[in-house]
């Protein structure tokens, strides 16, 4: 039944609140947009762009007339990396900014403190960052990648391509690293890996002192067998983590790293020389050719007056909700919610690596899979990439609590977990740890 409901699918063609409002519109003639991202704190290396890129969405959305006629203008909050504040801000935006939607959140943490927020105030969230799967909520749209979309495929590249038979899995000790690494970690031994050829850590948010825990990767890679690291270290713990990689002499060609979480923002802050070889999986890097990409960083280069800005997935990912929403209001014809989460499902609009992009019953995006080696000029040249478009898995098939559920938006199920085995909605996941 599995099989068939994914056939099915995939043939669905900051503290304070900054207002940018049009310039002599009234509350009336506009529209407000939500932009939940942290502009301070850990993450706000890797979030103040995705706030950039909202904005350049935004204004050239009203350069074309705007939406339904009116005007949009952004509503600007700063979560400053502090996750009991996301909800905060997010309940804010809803009752108070009164947004037709949110673009917001990088980590699985600040989306679980957001989503019952939404899903109280009957909201709708935009969510562009990769993350571990293990959800479908009715008022959350997941533009970045699920497991099957990133973390999997990495591991089948580092498996037929680099041969690695011993493998690290090094992340920030939150949901994210923890629930896709459990997801690994299963998907391994499927394969025939041992325990004792899998090494699992986490160190906290900020992480800086590396030394010790690069030297035991170095121990751990010196086997005999091909060894790889799997990232989900997020942040600015990256960089003092790539840095020691280098202090140690840690060379692609040794223990290739793929990260998850590593993207041209944060190589900018990065001397790459050191990091050539290493790896990224994404659905999207700068230097993808093609004539939607290229008109997208130009834009985006205009818009920021700095040639020196990147652009990365997680802008993508916004690009495609965005430009989603925008096509699902005016199928609906209204702003309001229950219409637009509705209208949402089987838009189609163009990503930047070449295609169309679709939003599923199960609220997950159809995306490109590439792999990326980091280059000199802190680019990523892609050594690999699905021939086709992956839908993306809301739950895993290799857990066991989560391998029968799927999830349809679409009535008469309108469930984001319903058992294909017991027929019934609200069959519960693995709980995150």
């Amino acid at each position: 039944m599995r099989n068939r409901f994914q056939k099915i699918l995939a043939t669905l063609a900051t503290a304070a609140t900054i207002a940018l409002p049009a310039a002599g519109a009234s509350a009336q003639d506009v529209i407000k947009v939500g932009i939940l991202h942290s502009l301070s704190g850990t993450m706000a290396i890797s979030e103040t762009t995705l706030k950039d890129v909202m904005l350049m969405l935004i204004e050239e959305q009203n350069k074309k007339g705007g939406l339904l006629g009116k005007k949009l203008e952004a509503v600007v909050v700063d979560p400053a990396s502090n996750w009991p504040l996301f909800a905060e801000k997010a309940r804010e935006l809803i009752t108070k900014d009164k947004v037709a939607a949110t673009f917001g959140c990088w980590t699985s943490v600040s989306r679980k403190s957001v989503l019952p927020v939404f899903e109280e105030l009957n909201g709708i969230l935009f969510y562009p960052v990769q993350y571990e799967g293990e959800e479908s909520s009715r008022n959350i749209f997941y533009t970045g990648a699920a497991p099957n979309q990133q973390a999997i495929p990495a591991v089948d590249y580092l498996m037929e391509n680099e041969g690695v038979e011993r493998w690290v899995l090094e992340g920030t000790d939150y949901v994210y690293p923890r629930t896709t690494n459990k997801i690994l970690e299963a998907y391994l031994k499927a394969k025939g890996v041992k325990d004792e050829d899998i090494s699992v850590n986490y160190t906290p948010f900020g992480h800086s002192d590396w030394q010790t825990r690069v030297a035991d990767i170095k121990k751990f890679g010196s086997g005999g067998k091909k060894t790889a690291v799997v990232s989900t270290i997020n942040g600015d713990a990256n960089v003092p983590f790539y840095k020691e990689l280098a202090n140690q002499g840690i060379k692609a060609t040794d223990i290739p790293v793929v990260a998850f979480s590593v993207g041209e923002e944060e190589l900018a802050g990065i001397d790459t020389k050191p990091l050539v070889g290493h790896l990224a999986a994404w659905n999207y890097f700068q230097s993808v050719d093609t004539a939607e990409n290229n008109d997208f960083i130009a834009k985006w280069k205009a818009f920021t007056k700095n040639d020196k800005r990147v652009t990365n997935d997680p802008m993508e990912a916004h690009v495609i909700g965005f430009n989603m929403w925008v096509k699902a209001v005016e199928k609906a014809g209204s702003t309001d919610p229950d219409a637009v989460i509705d209208a949402l499902i089987g838009v189609s609009v163009p990503n930047l690596s070449g295609g169309y992009s679709t939003m599923m019953p199960n609220h997950h995006i159809t995306k490109p899979v590439l792999i990326g080696e980091i280059q000199e000029d802190g680019q990523f040249s892609v050594v690999s990439q699905t021939p086709g478009l992956v839908v993306g898995d809301e739950w895993s098939d290799y857990l066991d609590g989560s391998k029968d559920l799927i999830a349809d938006w679409r009535a008469p199920l309108s469930c984001g977990n319903f058992n294909a085995k017991t027929g019934k909605c609200g069959g519960q996941g693995p709980v995150a740890q």
